[in-house]
């Protein structure tokens, strides 16, 4: 341990597994204490009483909207205080789009966008007031890269990507950094609907990244000096050609 984040708390919605989780465990490792932010209580107990007494888990339902635009107090209950909010959560839905189910659209945009914008509203002018904070989106290269076959996923990633562009200059003035990390295919429950055949293929050719890759990446912008912004970190596969 370096003690990069020592004296720092970090919240980090859908931290129960996944990036989230390999984010909590790479911040803890350097002295954070992170709070974990999750639906899924019994796994979280579970975890944070592994992760040892800096972890703290939270039990929120993202998709409830009066819970999530009250998270900011339970928070600061939990940790005492508020300096990186990760707004990781997300869902997955892939396809072609004349074979879809917009109600299953509905519900991975809600997540990956409603309750996205709405966790941050809740904890931003927390950071305006201190004059420091960082806020962090787990976007993905799909907000950059229109793919063929997630076009719904796409659009969401998109929106995450101009809601932290704009919102990034708004706040600035205030000391506030607003980035997001754009990783491609990772190993996560989110790629569980993937085509068998595509996926046998991605674990074959080695273009699919593990969670502890994405934190690592996290670890390095949360760590910059505070007159740095990393707006935009993109990580690939060296086998993946965009």
């Amino acid at each position: 341990m370096s003690d990069l984040m020592t004296g720092k708390v970090v919240a980090i919605t859908g931290a129960a597994s996944g990036i989230g989780l390999a984010c909590a465990r790479a911040l803890l490792a350097e002295g954070a204490t992170v709070v974990l932010i999750d639906r899924a209580k019994d796994k979280l107990d579970t975890l944070c009483a592994e992760l040892g007494n800096r972890a703290k888990p939270l039990v929120i339902d993202l998709m409830n909207g009066e819970e999530l635009s009250g998270i900011l107090p339970r928070i600061l209950d939990l940790a005492g205080r508020l300096d990186v909010f990760h707004a990781n959560a997300g869902s997955y839905v892939g396809g072609a789009i004349a074979e879809g189910d917009p109600d299953a659209w509905d519900r991975m945009l809600n997540l990956n966008i409603n309750a996205a914008f709405r966790s941050v509203h809740a904890v931003l002018p927390h950071m305006i007031a201190q004059k420091s904070g960082d806020i962090l989106f787990t976007s993905s290269i799909a907000g950059v890269v229109p793919v063929i076959w997630e076009p719904i996923y796409t659009a969401s990633k998109f929106a995450v990507q101009a809601f932290v562009h704009a919102t990034r200059r708004q706040v600035a003035p205030h000391g506030v950094r607003v980035g997001a990390v754009l990783p491609g295919p990772v190993v996560t429950a989110l790629l569980d609907d993937w085509p068998k055949a595509k996926m046998d293929e991605a674990l074959a050719n080695g273009s699919l990244m593990q969670p502890k890759e994405v934190a690592d990446a996290v670890l390095f912008m949360l760590t910059r000096p505070r007159n740095i912004t990393i707006r935009d970190l993109v990580i690939l596969p060296n086998s993946v050609d965009l």
